[in-house]
């Protein structure tokens, strides 16, 4: 019908260009019009070898020629290989997969309720921080401090406390009888890439063992690789109670991990669960993924590649008053006082440029690119970017 758009049957809960995505391999993507453009997105830090790398592609066509999920009644070899892989050697040696970050998030708040009403006599509240973002569902929205979500889906699940990221004292401040636990992020991204300060985190782990209570990292965007380490809290010298994992775990294919201390598993057969949660085809993947990003001369090269896109964009910075923070290929441009609000019309304007960038403060141009983006690629969209700062 006139005036109907072939987009009209799905739900509008997102800004999008009229176009459809059609192809993609490592940093560039191509539409149905063939037009290519260079991803510093990468689905918000999820494709982390790129769009459709062949590790990925064949661990999923091997797999969907033999299994492809039995549901939680059964083990797969796929679930039992990752699940290794995650729980190695480290302290942080049990793991139950979800379908993506939320949803680990979300089993991480059970977890924490659960062990804090079998230990710490009912306490079920969690601090977390202000900016911060651990998901869409109901409660972890309620845990977030992103901005406007404090007046949406009334009534919020309760038992959540905000404080600022990177200061102690409030922290301090806010542990009660009631408190189980102390969650961040140690890059908050869609807070504008905010990094934890080192000693923060290490005197939150300080608190938590003086108070009794946990200590939850959410991953979900800082880990596999990321940042330059495999885990993001591997640069702070502490151990989290708990982790969370999601985004670029599997490269593409939805998966989502709750990683947690054995000592503090609580769950019991019917606790927790999902139809699809830990399946062969997505635990196959992330296998694969897990093989090549934990590899230390991949990640050495992250580190590299973080330190060049960052020394490209303080240059930019400098050049128009503006300044870098983050970690390894989770960076932001922070524009200047002048262009305070300009952040999403730089996006649309690199987008027509063919460049894809993200603006998740009205301030900020936030960085996911491929952990294998290569230098060329960064020289590209500098190339790109540079003049749209200049307008």
């Amino acid at each position: 019908m006139s005036g109907q758009s072939r987009f009209d049957a799905l739900m509008a809960v997102n800004k999008r260009p009229p176009i459809a995505m059609v192809e993609g391999h490592g940093s560039w993507l191509t539409d149905e019009n063939g037009k290519r453009y260079l991803d510093f997105v990468q689905g918000w830090a999820v494709n982390s070898l790129g769009h459709s790398p062949a590790v990925v592609a064949e661990a999923v066509a091997s797999q969907a020629k033999r299994l492809l999920n039995v549901g939680p009644a059964f083990w797969t070899q796929p679930l039992v290989d990752l699940a290794t892989l995650i729980a190695g050697d480290r302290p942080l040696n049990r793991v139950f997969f979800t379908n993506c970050g939320a949803e680990a998030n979300e089993g991480a708040i059970k977890l924490v309720r659960k062990w804090g009403g079998l230990h710490r006599r009912g306490a079920h509240e969690i601090i977390t921080m202000i900016h911060s973002f651990h998901g869409r569902t109901l409660a972890t929205m309620s845990a977030s401090g992103k901005a406007g979500w404090d007046t949406i889906f009334e009534p919020k699940v309760p038992g959540f406390v905000k404080v600022p990221m990177n200061d102690i004292a409030a922290v301090e401040r806010a542990v009660t009888d009631r408190t189980a636990a102390v969650m961040l992020e140690l890059v908050q991204g869609e807070g504008g890439v905010n990094p934890a300060d080192e000693s923060f985190v290490k005197d939150l782990r300080r608190l938590a063992d003086d108070k009794g209570i946990l200590l939850v990292v959410d991953e979900v965007q800082t880990g596999m690789g990321r940042t330059g380490k495999l885990f993001a809290y591997e640069h702070f010298g502490v151990t989290p109670d708990i982790m969370t994992l999601g985004k670029g775990i599997a490269g593409g294919v939805p998966l989502g991990a709750l990683v947690a201390r054995d000592a503090i598993c609580c769950f019991e057969p019917g606790d927790q669960g999902g139809t699809f949660n830990g399946n062969a085809l997505a635990t196959a993947a992330g296998a694969a993924v897990f093989r090549v990003v934990s590899d230390p001369s991949f990640l050495a090269e992250v580190t590299r590649t973080g330190a060049y896109l960052a020394e490209r964009l303080g240059a930019l910075g400098k050049e128009h008053g503006g300044f870098v923070r983050g970690r390894g290929l989770l960076l932001a441009l922070v524009l200047g006082s002048d262009r305070a609000n300009d952040a999403n019309a730089i996006v649309a304007r690199a987008f027509d440029q063919g460049v894809l960038l993200n603006a998740p403060r009205p301030n900020v141009l936030r960085f996911m690119p491929a952990l294998n983006v290569s230098r060329a690629e960064v020289d590209r969209m500098i190339e790109t970017l540079g003049p749209l700062l200049a307008v």
